[in-house]
């Protein structure tokens, strides 16, 4: 099995437009390295230059925030979905 990640639409012009990708298991960050790997540019959509999720980045496993486990070394298992989520701001 694998790592499910659904992609936001604004990123999927890097994804070849598809909207779930699938990763092997292992932490957020090596997902996220994968991801750069297969698709490279998204990496710096997604973290910082410290290698940390960016602030208006929501990123949730099984819809749980990883600010609120382990952040990026959060355990991502088989049959795991991870789920980015662009910040909107509007006014």
């Amino acid at each position: 099995m694998s790592v499910k990640v659904r992609i936001p639409t604004p990123l999927r012009k890097l994804t070849n437009e598809q909207e779930l990708v699938e990763v092997a298991p292992g932490t957020v960050a090596a997902a996220i390295k994968e991801l750069q790997e297969r698709f490279p540019g998204i990496q710096e959509r997604l973290v910082d230059d410290a290698g940390q999720v960016r602030r208006f980045v929501n990123v949730y496993v099984n819809e749980e925030d990883i600010r609120f486990l382990q952040n990026n070394d959060t355990v991502l298992k088989d049959g795991d979905e991870v789920s980015i989520i662009p910040a909107i701001a509007g006014g």
